[in-house]
């Protein structure tokens, strides 16, 4: 998967908004304002962190040594580093739609029901 359509995929969910708040090379993806994901556009070969299950966290890492690792400059238990060139497309939006649905799963009560309403 390269950079465009994983920004495609991003942004194309509900209430998701992107921007470089850390750095001019750090593409943010949130939620009603929580992080879901980021990925370093300077970074070879392409690599994004994503929310995880921690004990979902340590399978991955395991089941995909190297190609999954600890969170980089993220909480190792709530975060996975994922490199997106050797894993598929499908695989991949899974990992982003488990991340994105974490987030949203820990929302406050009144941003669930902006994100509901949201068309």
């Amino acid at each position: 998967m390269n950079i465009e359509e994983y920004r495609d995929y991003c942004i194309a969910k509900k209430g998701v908004t992107e921007a470089f708040p850390f750095d001019a090379h750090t593409l943010v993806f949130k939620v009603m304002g929580k992080m879901f994901a980021l990925v370093g556009l300077n970074k070879l070969p392409l690599q994004t962190n994503l929310k995880c299950d921690p004990e979902r966290c340590l399978e991955l890492r395991e089941t995909y040594d190297g190609q999954i690792i600890p969170g980089y400059h993220m909480s190792k238990k709530h975060w996975n580093t994922v490199f997106l060139e050797n894993l598929s497309p499908e695989f991949i939006k899974e990992l982003v739609d488990d991340s994105y649905q974490l987030v949203v799963a820990g929302l406050p009560k009144k941003l669930k029901e902006e994100l509901a309403s949201l068309s």
